[in-house]
């Protein structure tokens, strides 16, 4: 007799059967913003189906990513990357505009991928959450600072006060791949392992 499967296990199934009704909504979102037909308003809808399906999929990866990590099964591919370039990985990941990067980066090791999307989420939920146009992605060497925090957000950021998914489990993802996230004044501080 098989055993029973795990929540997380569960939770990881249903996040890669998702994909395949997210894959065909994207690419026809994607099809039909190519065709010259599209007028307004339908052109817009378009645009913001597209968005929003990228949205969902950024959520699944999350999501699928917390499965991992609850279940243990959640492994760094570890590798030596650059501070400022990881800082400018999440700053793009972000809407144009929302985060800008200044500073000087070293050599770190960490998982790129992940260490992007979390920073990526940690400076959504700051911007979000502390009604910012923006947020600023300050680099000092193996440090990256997320600022500025409004009064409650850090809170939310560390997913202590459950109001930002993506930034509660990018916390987890952060701690597992061994970054230190701090709260230092009015900004968030990604200590990144050399």
């Amino acid at each position: 007799m098989t055993a029973s499967p795990t929540f997380a296990q569960l939770v990881s199934l249903a996040c890669h059967d998702l994909r395949t009704p997210l894959a065909t909504a994207s690419g026809f979102a994607h099809t039909l913003q190519r065709l010259d037909a599209l007028e307004p308003p339908g052109d817009r809808y378009v645009q913001m189906i597209g968005m929003a399906s990228a949205q969902m999929g950024d959520l699944l990866d999350l999501l699928g990513a917390a499965a991992r990590v609850e279940a243990g099964r959640f492994e760094a591919q570890v590798v030596t990357a650059d501070s400022r370039e990881l800082a400018d990985g999440a700053a793009a990941m972000l809407e144009p505009d929302r985060a800008s990067v200044e500073g000087t980066g070293v050599e770190v090791r960490v998982d790129p991928k992940w260490v992007q999307v979390a920073i990526a989420a940690v400076a959504e939920c700051v911007r979000r959450h502390g009604a910012l146009d923006s947020v600023t992605l300050s680099v000092d060497g193996a440090e990256v600072s997320i600022g500025p925090v409004g009064e409650g957000v850090a809170e939310i950021a560390f997913g202590r006060e459950l109001k930002d998914f993506g930034s509660a489990v990018a916390t987890k993802l952060l701690e597992t791949s061994g970054v230190a996230l701090e709260e230092d004044g009015d900004r968030l501080v990604a200590r990144l392992p050399q």
